[in-house]
This record gives C-alpha cells, structure tokens and sequence, in this order.
C-alpha cells in the first residue's frame, strides 16, 4: 500500500477555522511570485469568497508582502482581511506540517493504491481514482470526481461530511458509519453532492447553496 507524500513548493495554502492563509517558504522571491500565480490561477474558483487573513513565513519585506497582496486583489479580484494571524499559527516552532484541526489542500489526483491521511479536514483538487482511499478526522472536500474509498469523522465524529463534485464512491465511511450507493445506481445530478449522517444512515443529497437574504 502506498502513502502518497505530497511534495511541497514555496507556496501552499493553509487553512484554519478563521479562513485560509498563505505560507512562504524561504526561496528566491520571483519563483515565489511565480507559483503564487500558477496555484491562484489553477484554482481561482474555489478561493473566491474564501476568508485570506495574509502571508506568512519566508523572511519577506513588507514591500515584497505588499507586491503579494496586489497579485491576489488586483489580477485576482481577491479579498486579502489581512487582520493578523492567530498566534497558534505564528509560532516559531511550525514546521510546514499541518497541525490537529487544520485543513490539508492537496493539488493532486489521488491514484489507485495511494493513501492520503489527515487528523484534520482534506481538500482535494483533483478526482480520487478508483483503489485510492482519503481518511480524515474532519471533513473530505474533492473538487473532482470521488471513485475510491472515503472515511471523514475517524474517531466517531458522526458531523463530518464527504462532498464531491462528482460523488460515485466505491465506499463511503462517516465516523462509524458505512454507506455506499446502490449497485448499478445512474448518477443524474449535475450539482455537487454531499454525504452525512442521518438517523444514523449515510445520506447523499445535492449541494444547494443558500443565499443570505
């Protein structure tokens, strides 16, 4: 069985419960710019309307933070809150890793065989193959097709969820709790799709978004 390690760049995007942040590792400021607009760029639509508290790490100047922040407001239409970032996640002892209750983003199609594992929540930017499986103390999030195992809530949190874009899961696992469609089953939804907990069943239901009035 294979753990897939997710090799990381200069730039990756952390989330918390108070939004999303960036974190720069130290390196040559122009391929930081550079990765910066390929991810924004890859992914612009799933941080529109995302909570960006700023940027952290990576020895930068404050004139090289501001050049940052006029990539993501100005050529991105971004909104950066930039209201400081709490202290658990400005502590010098953070090494790269994601901590107990932290979001894990990977930019990858997970493939047969691989394994990803997370005590937080998991976002994934790409489609889980059959054979692969996502395990997560918190939620699962694919933004692509979900075809292999998932398992949110491990530990018995029965109020995580699994969502996909495209949700035809070999298996799907909330806490203690197995659920899979029925054999044979055509998927007719055009809308993502959410997995939860129920009366204790696992419940798939389209994704409607709500607007505030």
């Amino acid at each position: 069985m294979e753990v897939l390690m997710v090799k990381e760049g200069l730039i990756s995007f952390r989330g918390i419960k108070e939004g999303i942040y960036i974190h720069v590792r130290d390196g040559d400021f122009g391929r930081i710019k550079i990765e910066l607009i390929e991810k924004l760029k890859k992914s612009i639509d799933f941080f529109r309307g995302a909570n960006i508290l700023g940027i952290r790490g990576g020895n930068l100047s404050t004139d090289q933070k501001q050049e940052l922040f006029q990539i993501i407001e100005e050529e991105y239409e971004l909104s950066v809150s930039r209201q400081g970032l709490p202290s658990y996640s400005q502590s010098g002892k953070y090494n790269g890793e994601p901590t107990r209750n932290m979001t894990k983003f990977i930019h990858n199609t997970i493939r047969s065989g691989q394994v990803i594992e997370h005590n937080g929540s998991i976002v994934i930017i790409g489609d889980v193959n059959p054979g692969a499986l996502i395990r997560a103390m918190g939620n699962i999030v694919i933004l692509g097709s979900l075809k292999g195992v998932a398992h949110a809530g491990i530990g018995g949190n029965e109020k995580a969820i699994i969502a996909a874009h495209d949700l035809q899961p070999t298996q799907l696992r909330i806490g203690n709790i197995i659920g899979r469609r029925p054999d044979g089953e055509i998927i007719t939804s055009k809308l993502p799709e959410v997995a939860k907990v129920d009366n204790g069943e696992v419940l798939i239901e389209p994704y409607i978004q709500k607007n505030n009035r």
